[in-house]
């Protein structure tokens, strides 16, 4: 019999879809596994647990990271991106400019999530976020096991995900939202200041009949092999002005004179640090 779903946990090779009041155990036809949470398929049932995948339906949207060995699919069809970002463990800067950047690519919504609110180091952790908000960027601040709900204005109507480190508090603000997700919350490492890894796959949750929130595991290192040198400036919102204004048609915005953007970061409307992201992102694609 054949169904419409959607797929609300990933495992590798097995996904779980939802059609109806039914969920259903599938492998996908052939050797094709690229699919991802919150794909819309077309399934055969098989029995009362069981199906297989047949198609998937067109995506409206698509957050994957890419490196030199590997696509990883994080999550179909979302509207939102919610970067969970807290002052402990220490955080990572890089990853959550690699994070809005794919956010940019994939024209998905970023907001940047500032938990943990009541420690001491979160004050330092908002001022270095400061530029992104004059960049347009929206932030929320919430202590997740306090006030997690400060969120729901913005998921409501939306397709969300969670992205961001691990032991930023991702399952513990899925947890406070759903109760019944029972999400695995894990401790602090704090003899290697990194979280350790509890969510394995990506879950989708129903927040409502309108809303819907993916939580997926705890990333390291965002990879962004997937999006060619020429676009990478255009992703960057502080640069877009200055995009054609260089000497030579086709700046790579390293060490070509009389570069726009270059000259920008010099008179302060670029930072430093996101030039020279641009340029190593530049120089990892052009050398691919």
């Amino acid at each position: 019999m054949k169904q419409t779903g959607q797929i609300v946990r990933s495992y590798g090779r097995r996904f779980i879809v939802e059609s109806g009041e039914h969920t259903y155990d599938c492998t996908s036809r052939g050797k094709r596994v690229d699919y991802a949470c919150g794909d819309r398929v077309d399934i055969t049932v098989l029995n009362d647990k069981q199906a297989v995948i047949e198609a998937q339906q067109p995506r409206q949207s698509l957050l994957y990271r890419q490196d030199d060995w590997r696509t990883k699919l994080i999550a179909a069809n979302v509207t939102r991106i919610f970067f969970v970002t807290a002052a402990v463990p220490s955080p990572s800067e890089e990853l959550l400019n690699r994070c809005l950047l794919a956010a940019e690519a994939a024209d998905i919504d970023p907001v940047i999530v500032v938990n943990k609110s009541d420690l001491p180091e979160t004050a330092a952790w908002l001022d270095k976020l400061q530029p992104y908000q004059q960049l347009g960027y929206k932030l929320v601040t919430i202590s997740a096991k306090q006030g997690a709900e400060a969120l729901l204005p913005l998921l409501q109507g939306q397709t969300s995900v969670l992205v961001g480190q691990s032991g930023m508090g991702k399952s513990t603000i899925t947890n406070a939202l759903l109760p019944d997700a029972a999400a695995r919350v894990g401790e602090i490492s704090t003899a290697l200041d990194a979280g350790r890894h509890t969510t394995t796959h990506a879950a989708l949750y129903h927040l409502d009949a309108d809303s819907q929130l993916i939580d997926s595991p705890g990333l390291q290192e965002f990879g962004l092999s997937h999006i060619g040198a020429t676009e990478l400036a255009g992703l960057f919102p502080e640069m877009r002005d200055f995009i054609g204004h260089c000497r030579f048609h086709n700046c790579t915005h390293r060490q070509e004179p009389d570069c726009a953007i270059k000259q920008a970061s010099k008179d302060g409307h670029v930072r430093p640090m996101r030039l020279e992201l641009l340029q190593k992102l530049t120089n990892r694609a052009l050398n691919a």
